[in-house]
């Protein structure tokens, strides 16, 4: 059977940041984050989460794509140094609800990598101010506030606070077409408040969230990307004003010359959240984990040929191939769980044909579990016959 899962082919990126970007955004941007899921557990008051269902309330941990058990924080090391990472991104659910998990992380995963290694967090709960003295001790240097329903007051002194306590405080939120009025407003309103950034992000329509925003009237932009239609271009308008009020021109809609906003925006398109970051993701993880035999692609997935072999025969057949090709040993690896020996595509190509075992080309994901996107026998044979 052949399984294929690919990322959006988008020829051009945008560009990845800029100078004012947050330490956190550049990271996720080069690839280089680890994506650490903390607890599933939140309060689920967004309608547009677009977290899946095996996700949902469900108490596990996630390095990147990896399942890891609660506290198995040496798998978490294993990842991140599968993939060189230079941070994590600490995420959910909600990681507050988790908090002394969060705290525990974020001391092991200093310790282990150093003060250099970035560590941010995102969050909807407006949190006891006590609590960020805790978590900036723990190491964590930058955090991100989701507003529910827009309210920004209720934020105001859990802001305040991890301010002072010397993180890099901001707000991250979707774009939702439906609330230009209050995102317009949102912006006068940061203005008096501790944030050093707003990133806003154009808002998505997953499997997790497909039943809710056709209730509230969301299509699809287009049929390439996830976003939802007007929430791009809202945001650009929001970016337009506030670029227009930091070198003091005319409002690109109203024309009113603003005082420049102090603080940061930056908008992320599900474009490039998608096969922008995750693609240099796994461009980095294949980079530091491919083997001898394996191809990396453009698209960050692996590719070698296969001959399908039992375990018995596994030692024999590779010495045999060895033998008869040249082929040194170390570009030969038998996968026991697949039932098969993985060497270059090159010589599988050469061998189809010339072996009685099914021969293909296999295209998995760089990730911890390899998930397979494609299989292609290339000597006609099919595994299910």
């Amino acid at each position: 059977m052949t399984f294929q899962l690919r990322l959006p082919n988008i020829p051009e990126l945008p560009e990845a940041a800029d100078a004012s970007d947050t330490e956190g955004c550049i990271q996720c941007q080069m690839g280089s984050k680890l994506v650490l899921f903390i607890t599933g557990h939140c309060h689920w008051m967004c309608d547009y989460c677009p977290l899946s269902e095996n996700r949902r309330e469900i108490d596990f941990m996630y390095a990147n794509e990896r399942r890891v058990e609660i506290g198995d924080w040496g798998a978490v090391i294993e990842e991140a140094r599968a993939m060189n990472a230079t941070g994590a991104g600490i995420t959910g659910g909600d990681p507050v609800m988790a908090r002394e998990r969060v705290l525990e992380g974020c001391r092991i995963l200093k310790t282990e990598f150093g003060d250099g290694f970035h560590l941010h967090m995102y969050t909807s709960i407006p949190f006891k101010a006590e609590w960020a003295a805790e978590f900036a001790e723990a190491g964590l240097d930058e955090i991100r506030f989701h507003f529910l329903d827009l309210k920004a007051e209720k934020y105001r002194e859990t802001i305040a606070a991890c301010t002072a306590a010397g993180m890099l405080t901001g707000v991250e939120i979707p774009t939702e077409p439906d609330k230009a009025d209050e995102l317009f407003e949102l912006l006068e309103t940061l203005r008096g408040m501790d944030v050093q950034f707003l990133n806003l992000n154009e808002l998505e329509i997953t499997v997790g969230n497909h039943d809710n925003m056709v209730v509230r009237g969301f299509n699809l932009s287009d049929e390439i990307t996830a976003g939802a239609a007007g929430s791009a271009e809202l945001s650009v308008r929001m970016r337009d004003r506030v670029i227009a009020a930091q070198i003091g021109a005319p409002d690109p809609e109203d024309g009113e010359v603003r005082e420049a906003y102090p603080y940061h925006l930056k908008f992320c398109t599900s474009t490039y959240k998608d096969s922008g970051q995750l693609r240099r993701r796994f461009l980095r993880r294949g980079e530091n984990t491919i083997s001898p035999h394996e191809i990396l692609t453009e698209d960050g997935t692996l590719v070698f040929g296969s001959i399908d072999c039992d375990s018995d025969d596994a030692t024999d057949w590779i010495e045999e191939i060895h033998e008869q090709t040249g082929l040194p040993r170390r570009f030969m690896y038998f996968d026991e769980d697949n039932g098969r020996i993985e060497l270059p595509l090159v010589m599988a190509e050469e061998l189809a044909g010339e072996i009685d075992a099914p021969i293909a080309l296999v295209e998995v994901h760089p990730t911890h579990e390899r998930l397979e996107m494609t299989v292609v026998y290339l000597d006609g044979a099919d595994r299910d016959e």
